[in-house]
């Protein structure tokens, strides 16, 4: 059975920012529907650009900034089938990064770009370069500020988007997108576009992590969810354990979406609220 499942990130979401957050998963989800019949990947990347475009979540346009006040992004492509992946890292100046690593998923010689490098290959591929500030709200800015007069003092805010879906013949892929965590290190990765952390896919299931993404790397999410998928457990079972394993670690905060190849979905968080809508054949949600 096709579906597709998206995140729109996993933290203590403001009451005023429910609807936005709801409503961007909710169109995301119907987008990517839409193209599940053509091409799985092609569903995920259309989700995930949506949301990209949306200035409610930490991707794309409306991402937190780092110490510098700038946008600095991190994004990947997860191909199931063939377990491939593309992914871009620290980039700047790409408005939609999950297109690029889209294209990075079908290269031989290198699945991962960043900075500089990956910016020379997006125009290479014919993407248009713009300019940071395109990228940064005046929301972002304020948060960024009030930051600065805390000396810095990190904020738990994981807005980070992902999307897992499956084709009618079972075929997987799933995509996340983030700008990071706010007033991040410059040049700073996370979890989002390492494989088996922030995201993994195989031919049996797909998973999408948001949250405290040192501890996403340590934990390998992902690929915990998606190794109990593989062995044939419930995947929202596979998703409460790798809640509970994240847990184990110090700053063990977060959520995950998964689906398996036979259209099956899960997800699970231990933080306040995650943002989540879901669309199938059979049946449609969205909540927080």
């Amino acid at each position: 059975m096709k579906g597709i499942i998206v995140h729109g990130g996993a933290w203590n979401i403001p009451k005023e920012l429910h609807s936005a957050h709801l409503k961007g998963c909710k169109k995301a989800v119907e987008i990517g529907y839409e193209y599940l019949d053509e091409d799985v990947l092609k569903a995920v990347v259309e989700a995930i650009a949506y949301m990209e475009d949306d200035e409610t979540f930490d991707a794309g346009i409306g991402s937190f900034l780092n110490e510098d006040g700038e946008v600095e992004m991190d994004a990947i492509v997860f191909d199931g089938k063939n377990r491939r992946f593309g992914s871009v890292c620290a980039v700047k100046r790409i408005k939609n990064p999950a297109r690029v690593a889209n294209l990075i998923c079908n290269e031989e010689n290198f699945s991962i770009l960043v900075g500089e490098g990956a910016e020379k290959y997006a125009c290479d591929k014919g993407f248009e370069l713009i300019e940071n500030r395109i990228l940064v709200t005046e929301r972002e800015i304020n948060r960024w500020k009030e930051m600065r007069k805390n000396n810095f003092k990190p904020s738990m805010a994981f807005s980070t988007v992902g999307c897992v879906a499956v084709d009618s013949n079972g075929n997987v892929a799933c995509a996340t997108s983030t700008g990071g965590t706010p007033m991040k290190k410059k040049g700073r990765v996370g979890d989002t576009p390492i494989p088996g952390a922030g995201t993994y896919a195989t031919p049996f299931g797909g998973a999408s992590s948001t949250g405290y993404g040192e501890t996403i790397l340590r934990a390998m999410l992902a690929k915990n969810v998606c190794d109990l998928i593989e062995r044939g457990y419930d995947v929202f079972y596979a998703c409460r354990k790798g809640i509970e394993k994240l847990a184990e670690f110090e700053n063990g905060f977060g959520g995950v979406i998964a689906m398996n190849n036979k259209g099956e979905y899960g997800f699970s968080f231990n933080t306040p609220y995650m943002a989540i809508a879901f669309k199938s054949e059979e049946e449609s949600f969205c909540r927080i």
